[in-house]
């Protein structure tokens, strides 16, 4: 984060005659240019400062529309940049509920001269357009968009905040309720989701996609038809206010079943949609006002910068990665398997490194279903309008798949993805190290064996690195790199490249069992399954963590994984860690019975959505049935013990990177802060 980075709001005249096919008489729109004059790099943001200058240049257009010396105004930013809302640092040192209202307000007062300009307003967004930038673009009647950019959004729920410049208010006016829930409420609690330019428009927040190539120009050609009736936008027809308030009141009770009432920002926002149904401006905007103060000076946006600074600039700059020349080229990848892991992990290499990929499997049939995943997953990606036919063509044509091992070599990369058990993945190393050239870089994507002991009978145990990719790839951020005892700085280096080439933020971790995040979790999941051995209901477990605001509960985290590789790993980290990590007889008893695991996925079981009759293969221990906060603390206790060993062991260089990975890599809530801040404010820690 920095300081706010609007220091100038430009001014000048455009006189669209150029861009008219018809008619006569003047034709001039003023357009303000938001630049910090910082370069490309630094984005513009909008803090008391930058808010003013912004009202003082509107006002200025205003009063020169009064006098029809312009038809029009626009506001634009510089290149890859539009605005990329509130200044947050300065939002974060807010002390006083009255100094947080003032800041809502100013947002307010700015923004509502575009919304009563006498003359259309268009914002041509030409880069970044978040939070507040964004509801800037919705002030406007009109907005165009270049094709290229990534960010595009109201993101403020993930932060512990509302929109609270308008766009609870304005959003469902341009796109409707129910796409304005997705951006404002569901996006931002799915990972911060953004949106792309096309997807933008597609949804309606953007009326036209232009191309980067004279994004300027084509944008006032296109408010030039505007202006002259060669084009009509229209927006989306009303719904009766008993319609809109069910559509909320059904997205309420999917963010109940998901933060259980531990994040007040997304209710706030759900509260605020409600009163929109009104379509009563400045009530809507009187009520952005009230929440957005109470909600800057509140503990969870604390928490949540702490964790938007790791996300945004710890992520970036990984702690222990060694300089980035040390790296080796990777134009080649090989891969050993061909199942699930291994096919997600070849569409990511070549759709992101757009590298050629070989996956090898023991037989046809399962190369064959390897590569079938590939080409189904291309399908939907292109389907959704994500990519096109070339694109889709050239990742397809990447990914091929064979039974010869010797069809490896060659490769400057060779990542195994096999079953999770040391011997086959020693196994799999040793025969890889018959073909490839001793300059390959082998990779594990181990999620809790020691790397050190797969590389230990190699003839070069340098070249073996760590890639834990989380599953599902394609949307998981967070890759841990393990560092094994033998393992040299080129090896190391070219992990950290892969991550960064593939999108993903990598984390150094030390080569302990279960590294970071599976350490944690399956700690906290073996304390709910001894919790269940002692007595307590299930019904009872299930809830007990509902406050941590976790993305699953802890059944349906074991129905993800499956009973069988819950086991594995458990019992593989007992092996490793010692009697914190217990037998459960009643988990080994799903095993052995292939029980079926059924989850209710949040629709109503008394109160629970866990099928109750998994409780017949539990209780073996006459123990206390514990309550639900009892259940709590004891986890957290588990936790902050697990979090006291791994700094012991140096598994992390700071306690920041097990904040970093448990947001990237488990869904750790960003109203929580990272785990260890809310281990300490809990007093566990």
């Amino acid at each position: 984060m920095s300081a706010e980075r609007i220091t100038h709001a430009l001014v000048r005249d455009v006189d669209l005659a150029p861009f008219r096919a018809t008619g006569t008489g003047p034709l001039v729109l003023g357009l303000v240019t938001l630049d910090n004059g910082e370069g490309f790099t630094k984005p513009n943001t909008l803090g008391p400062a930058g808010m003013a200058e912004l009202r003082s240049a509107v006002a200025g257009l205003i009063e020169r529309a009064t006098r029809g010396e312009i038809q029009a105004i626009g506001v634009t930013g510089k290149p890859f940049h539009f605005a990329a809302g509130a200044d947050l640092k300065g939002a974060a040192t807010i002390k006083t509920e009255a100094d947080a209202l003032g800041i809502a307000r100013a947002g307010h007062d700015a923004y509502r001269l575009l919304l009563d300009a006498p003359v259309p307003t268009f914002a041509f967004v030409g880069g970044v357009a978040l939070g507040g930038g964004m509801e800037l673009a919705l002030s406007c009647s009109y907005r165009t968009v270049i094709s290229s950019v990534r960010n595009l959004g109201l993101p403020e729920v993930a932060l512990g905040l509302i929109p609270g410049w308008g766009g609870t208010y304005l959003a469902p006016g341009v796109v409707g309720i129910e796409k304005a829930l997705e951006v404002i409420v569901a996006n931002p609690l799915r990972n911060n989701k953004q949106l792309t330019g096309p997807a933008a428009a597609e949804l309606g927040l953007m009326d036209v996609v232009l191309e980067p190539a004279d994004f300027l120009a084509e944008s006032l050609r296109w408010a030039t038809a505007v202006l002259t009736g060669a084009v009509e936008v229209t927006r989306p027809a009303p719904v009766p206010a008993e319609r809109w308030v069910a559509t909320v009141e059904a997205a309420r009770a999917q963010v109940d079943a998901r933060l259980h009432g531990a994040a007040p920002a997304a209710y706030e926002a759900l509260d605020l949609l409600t009163l929109s149904a009104q379509r009563d401006r400045e009530a809507s905007f009187a009520a952005e006002d009230a929440a957005l103060a109470r909600l800057l000076i509140s503990p969870e946006f604390k928490a949540s910068m702490h964790a938007f600074e790791l996300t945004t600039s710890r992520a970036k700059r990984p702690v222990g990665a060694p300089p980035a020349e040390q790296a080796r080229p990777v134009r080649s990848v090989g891969i050993a398997g061909a199942g699930l892991m291994a096919s997600q992990l070849a569409l990511l290499f070549a759709r992101r490194m757009k590298a050629p990929v070989i996956m090898r499997d023991l037989d046809d049939a399962r190369v064959e279903r390897g590569l079938g995943f590939v080409s189904a997953e291309v399908d939907k990606l292109k389907a959704q309008g994500r990519i096109g036919d070339d694109e889709a063509n050239r990742i397809t044509s990447l990914v091929t798949g064979t039974t010869d091992l010797a069809d490896l070599a060659g490769r400057d990369l060779v990542i195994e993805a096999v079953f999770e058990e040391l011997d086959i993945k020693k196994q799999v190393f040793a025969e890889l190290e018959q073909v490839i050239s001793p300059e390959t870089i082998l990779a594990t994507n181990t999620s809790a064996l020691s790397v050190t002991a797969m590389a230990a009978d190699l003839q070069h145990p340098e070249r073996v690195v760590g890639l834990h990719f989380f599953n599902p790839v394609a949307q998981m951020p967070l890759v841990e790199v393990v560092r094994a005892a033998a393992t040299d700085d080129a090896a190391y280096a070219t992990a950290f490249a892969v991550a960064k080439a593939c999108g993903k933020s990598a984390i150094a971790v030390a080569d302990r069992p279960g590294f970071v995040v599976n350490r944690l979790l399956v700690r906290l999941l073996g304390e709910v399954l001894g919790s269940l051995e002692d007595g307590t209901a299930v019904e009872t477990a299930d809830a007990a963590l509902r406050p941590l605001g976790l993305p699953m509960g802890p059944f349906q985290l074991l129905q993800l994984v499956g009973p069988a590789v819950a086991k594995h790993v458990l019992d593989t980290l007992r092996d490793n860690l010692g009697e914190r990590y217990p037998t459960s007889p009643g988990l080994d008893r799903m095993v052995d019975d292939g029980a079926p695991f059924v989850t209710f996925e949040g629709r109503p079981n008394a109160g629970s959505p866990v099928d109750p009759s998994i409780a017949s293969y539990f209780g073996s221990r006459s123990g206390h049935a514990q309550t639900d906060d009892e259940l709590l603390a004891r986890v957290r206790d588990a936790l902050a013990e697990e979090v006291r060993l791994m700094m012991e062991e140096k598994v992390v260089t700071d306690t920041a990177d097990i904040d970093l990975a448990m947001i990237l890599g488990a869904g750790w809530p960003f109203h929580l802060g990272g785990i260890t801040p809310y281990l300490q404010r809990t007093g566990a820690l």
